[in-house]
């Protein structure tokens, strides 16, 4: 049985997007939007990857692979979907839901 592929997009372009597993897709995509604040600061994007991994289940970490892989893949389509966002004006990189 063949695992259902979503393509998970960046905002750079040129760049092709990668086909990824959906249940990753979605587990990673949850732990981020549940991470990432609607208001304030935003979070360091350094402080994502241990705070989306931190979100998800044993079985999924031991499934997953590269936690940090799969979340800089996500958070850049969700950037170009729309539900996160980088904060303007800050020296190191903070992301604000949508």
């Amino acid at each position: 049985m063949t695992e259902e592929k979503i393509l998970s997009r960046t905002p750079t372009p040129g760049k092709k997007p990668v086909r990824i597993d959906k249940w990753k897709y979605d587990a990673v995509r949850r732990a981020i939007l549940k991470v990432v604040p609607a208001k304030g600061e935003g979070l360091l994007l350094k402080d994502l990857p241990l705070q989306v991994e931190s979100r998800l289940a044993a079985e999924e970490l031991a499934r997953l692979g590269s936690v940090g892989w799969y979340t800089t893949t996500v958070k850049l389509d969700l950037e170009v979907r729309g539900e996160i966002r980088r904060v303007d004006g800050v020296v190191q990189q903070r992301l604000l839901r949508c």
